[in-house]
């Protein structure tokens, strides 16, 4: 028997992590790859495996010490261990079980998967889960893709500064009142990048721990099994393509510094005087909501009729009212036609007639597929002339083993939905049985202030294409925790089949609406009824207990308001 000495392995960029739990003591025996304690970092807890069977000798760390790659954590009794085996690397954790599957889709023992936002990262790290060879290929130098490092993330930090900010105004009226706010930017973005930062970095870690290789770079397809990255090819036995969308350029504005999108937005130097947001939709009303809170005046100007196109326009309307009242201009069925880079100013023409000069125009129009970015017609998949590459519920393309997920594929550019729909794409190529894409809706939410959500079948289509449904909608003016939280504004409404009372879609615009909008979804896909919700039992008060209240409506046995119609 040789003592061996058992130390922290790489994990990544992480270092002064603490350990969680102990998972042996003096005297057990293990296996190798048996778990001996577990470290948590920011983005997730990691097992240290024993690089040898032996037993278990002196422990040198306790639950709550932190540790750093190379730690001492203890001492093994390994037979017939070689004398260097304490300088040796551990070996990385084992892959989680896998499945019972099937023989890989065509032949899949190798995987490329080209970016790594949210459905890249998915799409890599549970292929490797299932034991397939993984190459993840990311342009930039930080894993997360868009939504990590310039989109979901650092706005939604963002957003949370706006909201504390106009708390701390709104309670004025309520009786406390606090000093103007003093608004130190760089600190703020700082901040900003800081939560960044440790998502990608945990990113990174994850990658490593489960043998990912990552590639730097841009990938083209040289063919159907293959693509070069920055002049090396990469062969391959199937591959995901997730190489997201990039923000709708106008072409007839100016080249100008002080117009910007939706990245520039992240990371200003200063807050602008005015600023003009062209786009009505949820990117540039979220931006306003940041550059509103932070001082600047801020005018929307959307060329459909309302706010958020898509959404029914009833949960838009309370948002509308909100950013009427305090932006200076909200311009509906409006375009713009030309804009005049001046020293002044940037000099705006709109289609009403009007001019306007603005310091900065944030431009927030859309997004478009970058299928027309990789050469994919050198291995023979189809793109179309948007740019998005058409799939099956198996997330294959034309060519069975090259698949594509995410804002890449039509659909809602969401990052949720690019997730599950990687999972999918990961288990049809390791042969997973009944692997597909088969959810029922994708939930979208605006995160505004307030916020709307919906999912499921919307009230305007319904009308559009002639469905059947019946609608219960409870005011949150009625709501006990809305009017305590001074936010009686929004409203719950739920759709429902008129034949069988089953749910069928919902929409919520209020205070945490993008939170509340996940029971409905979850009642969608279970396929519950009015009075399945409405038997569900919910705490009080809270705004979740809003979508009871509905459901009650609809059944018919609501007593904090009126039933619409007798049930028996």
């Amino acid at each position: 028997m040789t003592l061996t000495e058992v130390r922290v392995p790489d994990i990544g960029d992480f270092a002064d992590v603490p350990v969680i739990e102990l998972l042996v003591g003096p005297g057990d025996t293990v296996a190798p790859e048996d778990p001996l304690l577990t470290l948590e970092s920011d983005k997730a807890t990691m097992d240290v495996p024993s690089p040898a069977q032996g037993t278990v000798g002196e422990l040198k760390v306790a639950v709550g010490d932190r540790v750093s790659q190379g730690s001492l954590l203890l001492m093994l009794d390994v037979a017939d261990a070689p004398a260097t085996a304490a300088e040796e690397a551990p070996a990385p954790p084992a892959a989680a079980p896998r499945p019972a599957a099937a023989a890989p889709d065509q032949g899949g023992s190798h995987v490329v998967v080209i970016g790594s936002g949210p459905g890249g990262y998915t799409a890599a790290f549970r292929a490797a889960d299932l034991g397939l060879r993984v190459t993840l290929v990311e342009r930039y130098d930080t894993l997360g893709g868009v939504c990590l490092n310039v989109g979901c993330i650092p706005s939604k930090a963002l957003l949370h500064a706006a909201r504390v900010i106009a708390e701390t105004e709104e309670m004025a009226a309520h009786g406390i009142t606090f000093a103007k706010p003093q608004i130190d930017l760089d600190r703020l973005l700082a901040w900003k990048q800081e939560v960044v930062g440790r998502l990608t970095g945990g990113l990174a870690a994850l990658a490593k721990q489960r043998r990912v290789e990552v590639v730097t770079g841009v990938a083209k397809f040289t063919g159907p099994r293959a693509v070069s990255v920055a002049g090396t090819e990469i062969a391959f036995d199937s591959c995901i393509i997730a190489a997201g969308s990039s923000p709708v350029r106008l072409p007839f504005l100016p080249d100008d510094p002080r117009i910007i999108d939706s990245t520039g937005a992240l990371s200003p130097a200063d807050i602008p005087g005015r600023l003009l947001v062209i786009g009505g939709g949820i990117i540039g009303l979220e931006m306003a909501t940041v550059y509103h809170a932070l001082g600047a005046q801020v005018t929307v100007v959307e060329m459909l009729d309302q706010l958020i196109p898509g959404a029914d326009a009833d949960l838009v309307r309370p948002l509308h009212e909100r950013v009427k009242r305090r932006y200076q201009a909200v311009m509906l069925g409006t375009r713009v036609t030309s804009v005049e880079a001046q020293r002044a100013g940037l000099r705006v023409s709109f289609d009403s007639g009007a001019e306007e000069t603005f310091d900065r125009i944030l431009v927030a129009v859309g997004r478009t597929p970058n299928g027309g970015t990789l050469d994919a017609h050198l291995a023979g998949v189809t793109v179309d002339q948007h740019g998005y590459i058409p799939v099956d519920r198996q997330q294959r393309t034309n060519v069975g083993h090259i698949h594509a997920i995410g804002d890449i594929v039509g659909g809602p550019m969401l990052a949720h939905k690019a997730t599950h729909e990687a999972k999918t794409a990961a288990e049809v190529i390791a042969g997973v049985p009944g692997a597909g894409f088969d959810a029922l809706t994708v939930p979208s939410v605006a995160y505004t202030d307030p916020e709307v959500a919906w999912m499921g079948l919307t009230e305007t289509d319904a009308k559009a294409h002639g469905i059947s449904f019946e609608k219960a909608t409870f005011p949150w003016a009625a709501s006990g925790r809305a009017l305590g939280l001074g936010r009686p504004e929004g409203m719950t409404k739920l759709i429902f089949d008129p034949a069988d009372n089953r749910l069928l879609g919902a929409g919520i615009v209020g205070v945490g609406a993008g939170d509340l909008i996940s029971e409905a979804v979850l009642a969608l896909e279970a396929g519950l009824t009015a009075q399945d919700m409405a038997l569900t039992i919910h705490p009080h008060p809270t705004l979740s207990e809003t979508l009871a209240f509905a459901a009650e409506l609809q059944d018919g046995s609501i007593t904090d308001l009126l039933p619409p119609r007798k049930h028996r």
